[in-house]
């Protein structure tokens, strides 16, 4: 009988589909990435997630998230991505914690219950946080390095962190892995170098101090998707 996901179980199989049925994944950060990571993930019938994000849409995230749209600005992050998982699939359970996770609160979010974490947040704190606590439990984890101020989708890489190049923020968390005596942390990057974004004067005018990152629709959706299809197939066993 045919159903919303008949054509991935044409590819994946039976088994494969019950194992993403029954598999709780959790997904740090909402965003340009973590929202396709989010999408394809949902579309693949994965049945469990908890969310953890504690930004607002607003009308500067339509050009890349996926629930950035004209009706969600406004909404939680959180909100939105939970009403569009249900609308793709009603029987999915979707967790969410409204919440900026970092080392001072990670204790109140143990990992234990996830088959799979998903790093799709900005800060190194945070990153190193989940990188570390997973290789001590042993918790499967994929970290997105950067997506910022880069054209080129096809430049992304699955690799570990040791091995990445290229990369600002793998080069950061090259360093400070090592320091804590992370072994290995599973990575999409990009060996793209950054561009120089235009807009100085834009952000003046709007009284920002600090230049955030240019971004497209196509770069960290690009990352989201490669991010989903590692998990699919490592939990898989693909």
């Amino acid at each position: 009988m045919s159903n919303r996901f008949s054509r991935t179980e044409m590819l994946l199989g039976k088994v494969n589909m019950e194992k993403l049925k029954i598999a709780h994944v959790a997904i740090f950060g909402i965003g340009g990435v973590g929202g396709y990571v989010l999408e394809a993930l949902a579309r693949s019938g994965i049945g469990h997630f908890t969310l953890f994000d504690c930004d607002t849409i607003d009308e500067t995230n339509i050009n890349r998230q996926i629930i950035a749209t004209t009706e969600t600005i406004g909404m939680k992050k959180t909100v939105a991505a939970k009403k569009r998982v249900l609308s793709i699939n009603p029987n999915a359970l979707v967790d969410v914690f409204d919440v900026f996770y970092l080392p001072d609160n990670a204790d109140n979010f143990p990992l234990s219950n996830f088959d799979y974490v998903i790093d799709a947040v900005d800060t190194v704190s945070a990153k190193l946080e989940l990188a570390t606590r997973c290789e001590k439990e042993n918790i499967p984890i994929i970290s997105s390095m950067g997506t910022g101020n880069k054209l080129n989708p096809s430049a992304f890489k699955i690799s570990d962190i040791y091995k990445t190049s290229g990369c600002p923020l793998a080069r950061v968390m090259r360093s400070e892995l090592r320091k804590r005596g992370v072994k290995s942390l599973k990575t999409v990057y990009s060996d793209e170098v950054p561009i120089k974004p235009f807009g100085l004067e834009v952000l003046t005018n709007l009284g920002k101090r600090k230049l955030p990152p240019g971004s497209t629709s196509f770069v960290p959706s690009a990352a989201g998707l490669i991010i989903a299809s590692e998990v699919v197939k490592d939990l898989c066993s693909i």
